[in-house]
């Protein structure tokens, strides 16, 4: 089974991030591979190992992108494909659909399997427009996934709105994965040296035929007009006295300031 795993370099939301102007602040930034698509690099790699095949780790970004590709490859994937071009800054989920699309008609792959959504806009609409483009069943929100004694075929179990949902997935097909599939697997130092001699594939929007006008800014529908820092944290307020009147003060607040009872 050959598989194609889109993966994205996004913002480390664990280190604090600074605006300023409605910017964000890029001095002391790190980035790293977005954790729901090392989820679905990590689903892939399953399938491999339970039935062979190739697992390819694609990105679209600038030189910086590089380094999600090399985790992705250090973590097992075989090969990787980076699609570098300044035209792609500023695309919206339709772009880098446009994008993936492209890679994935160069291609020929059984399986598709994104993240559910990136950590940086939290979207979650790259992998449906993607089977869309590709004319491709998809299944969203994957928690489960196994092969089925008929090639061609996967069993897969999405997390619903109230339940859960078991689907058989015929081949080729999109799936994007939830974070509670799988718990990635960490990459060893054997894995980063071998990722150093796997092949990695530079492209630019030429090398896949595409307009610079269909992706990028000019091709979004969607544009960010600017970032906002979340309000600081109210100081906490202390109550002293008996059991009974701090429980009569802190309902009353509950009920005037937090409405908590409206």
């Amino acid at each position: 089974m050959n598989i194609l795993v889109p993966v994205k370099s996004v913002v480390d939301v664990e280190l604090n991030i600074r605006v300023k102007d409605s910017h964000i602040v890029e001095d002391g930034l790190n980035y790293i591979l977005s954790k729901w698509d090392e989820n679905a690099l990590e689903a892939a790699l399953q399938l491999k190992e339970a039935g062979g095949g190739e697992v390819t780790a694609v990105t679209v970004g600038p030189a910086r992108s590089g380094e999600a590709l090399r985790k992705a490859m250090a973590m097992g994937a075989d090969k990787g494909i980076h699609i570098n071009d300044p035209a792609t800054e500023g695309s919206d989920s339709w772009g880098y659909a446009r994008v993936l699309e492209a890679v994935a008609r160069k291609g020929s792959y059984d399986l598709i399997i994104t993240g559910r959504q990136s950590q940086d806009t939290d979207m979650g609409s790259t992998g449906a427009f993607l089977a869309a483009l590709l004319d491709l069943p998809l299944v969203v929100n994957v928690i489960h996934m196994e092969r089925q004694s008929e090639a061609g075929r996967l069993e897969v179990h999405r997390k619903g709105d109230g339940d859960t949902e078991v689907i058989e997935l015929a081949l080729p097909a999109l799936i994007t994965a939830n974070d509670s599939l799988n718990e990635p697997r960490l990459a060893s130092l054997k894995g980063i040296m071998a990722a150093k001699k796997k092949p990695l594939e530079t492209l630019t929007l030429a090398d896949l035929s595409l307009d610079a006008s269909q992706v990028g800014a000019q091709g979004a529908a969607i544009e960010i007009m600017g970032f906002e820092a979340p309000p600081g944290r109210a100081a906490g307020k202390k109550f002293e006295g008996e059991p009974e009147e701090v429980t009569a003060q802190v309902v009353g607040l509950l009920a005037s300031e937090a409405k908590i009872f409206t």
